[in-house]
């Protein structure tokens, strides 16, 4: 299972951040998470995550100085980190408009951290809800996990034993972000902007 999942990262790395990447995603995603065990289907599921992390980021706009020039983009996990090395290894190479990605774990986020997007997966020094709060009005880009009442911009649910994503565009526009219709497309639901 391991080497399937290091052939399927490689290979969507390999796509070098194309817009072909959409479809095979989708098609992975179908054929990663539908995995017989629980702990093959979190190392599926996780690969999955790891690799809409990296991908989301080329099909959004910030916000104006939300992307500061010429530094890296960094991708901040807040709370408990699922992933481990395989994030980073995912990353390792990538790049968003022109900003090589870096990964940063932080306990708790508290407004500095220079980062571009959080994955907030909460802990009990900081759950979703007050990690989100602490997000608002910044020129963050927030992604949440799982059926809370707190969703970040969006959100990873399991739909049919697959991962898919729900996108709140309203948020995101109320912190003034766009988000590519082809991006939004691919969404299992999408709040849309007013």
């Amino acid at each position: 299972m391991r080497q399937r999942l290091a052939a399927v990262v490689h290979a969507i790395r390999a796509t070098g951040g194309r817009l072909t990447w959409l479809p095979w995603l989708a098609c992975t995603a179908a054929v990663l998470s539908p995995v017989a065990g629980v702990a093959q289907a979190n190392l599926g599921e996780l690969a999955v995550k790891a690799t809409y992390l990296y991908k989301f980021p080329p099909f959004v706009e910030w916000p104006a100085g939300g992307l500061p020039a010429g530094e890296n983009f960094t991708l901040c996990i807040v709370g408990d980190d699922p992933f481990g090395a395989m994030l980073d290894r995912a990353v390792e190479g990538q790049q968003v408009k022109d900003r090589p990605i870096v990964v940063r774990r932080l306990a708790i986020f508290n407004g500095d951290g220079g980062c571009q997007m959080v994955y907030a997966t909460g802990s009990s020094a900081q759950p979703v809800p007050a990690i989100l709060a602490a997000l608002r009005g910044k020129p963050i880009l927030s992604v949440t996990d799982g059926e809370r009442d707190a969703k970040g911009m969006l959100n990873f649910v399991i739909a049919d034993n697959r991962v898919r994503f729900e996108i709140d565009d309203k948020t995101a526009a109320d912190s003034g972000f766009v988000i590519s219709s082809k991006l939004l497309s691919l969404a299992s639901h999408v709040r849309p902007r007013l």
